[in-house]
């Protein structure tokens, strides 16, 4: 089986090089990559690319994901997160391939205290939110065989991420202001890679499964409670790390005005991956965990 995989160098993709290698023959493609086109804005180069490879799986985790950015980027951010899926599905297409694509809960306008299912209609509130969605409608539209992931507040040990920030501002800092408005739940990149392999083996066998799906770590809190636990267990670790900061503050989310307005209700209800998939989701603060215990010898 050939796989190949967009995207390789960023959270996900950096996990999924791991997950994906025991299935078959693996190409992992960046915007850098000089034996292949992984650059998404590359619309040609990107069906030149599947024309050549002809893969039996193609997994996009390549996005835009500058959410600010997006607002005065709007092009830009569609053709990446629009138009190279709408390529990559047309392709897929005239080969046979089984295109896995990542999504997001910025597709939902945060109303609400439930966690959002996958009829319920999506209504973006910003311009990456909205390009993430043509992508999704591009997708479908194509027909491929396909797997869509809507997921949310990812996460991984590699690269920059919430904990590593809130790390080091109570170094810093006597006293923390962290939004308690917005909820969701924190998801690991290595949990979507790991749930992806297994969720590709079950579709190629039963391409009945295909389509779209909620995934996203079990459990809910708030950016607030997120950045205490942190700081809690950073702290219970005794590590060489000195915190500082003797309080997080509670602020809603209008103390840090941004360019792009951000759903206040992210959380993603994943009983119909789990029930279809027969895989339990852990709860995120399991995930936090471990990822703190990766990134300890990383942070002095």
């Amino acid at each position: 089986m050939k796989i190949l995989l967009l995207g390789k160098n960023g959270q996900v993709g950096w996990e999924l090089q791991r997950s994906l290698a025991p299935l078959g023959e693996l190409l992992a493609l960046d915007r850098h990559s000089q034996h292949g086109c992984g650059d998404l804005a590359n619309l040609q180069g990107l069906a030149q690319t599947v024309q050549t490879v002809h893969p039996d799986v193609i997994v996009n985790a390549a996005a835009y994901t500058a959410v600010d950015q997006a607002e005065s980027e709007p092009g830009l951010a569609r053709r990446i997160n629009a138009d190279a899926p709408a390529v990559l599905a047309e392709e897929a297409a005239r080969c046979g391939a089984l295109l896995v694509h990542y999504s997001t809960d910025y597709v939902f306008d945060g109303s609400g205290s439930r966690p959002w299912a996958e009829p319920d209609a999506p209504a973006p509130l910003n311009v990456y939110g909205q390009t993430k969605l043509e992508g999704e409608q591009a997708i479908q539209a194509a027909g491929p065989n396909h797997l869509i992931l809507r997921t949310s507040w990812v996460y991984a040990a590699r690269g920059g991420n919430f904990a590593k920030t809130m790390i080091r501002l109570a170094g810093e800092r006597d006293t923390l202001s962290v939004v308690s408005d917005q909820f969701g739940a924190p998801t690991g990149a290595d949990l979507l890679a790991d749930i992806t392999a297994h969720a590709i083996r079950q579709v190629l066998q039963r391409p009945a499964d295909a389509g779209l799906y909620h995934v996203a770590a079990s459990g809910e809190t708030s950016w607030f409670e997120y950045a205490k636990y942190v700081i809690a267990q950073w702290n219970r670790a005794q590590t060489a790390t000195n915190i500082i900061a003797t309080a997080v503050r509670a602020v809603p989310t209008s103390s840090f005005p941004t360019a792009a307005t951000r759903p206040v209700n992210s959380r993603l209800d994943s009983t119909l991956f789990q029930a279809t998939f027969g895989l339990a989701l852990p709860h995120w603060q399991a995930g936090v965990a471990r990822m703190l215990a990766e990134i300890r010898p990383q942070i002095k």
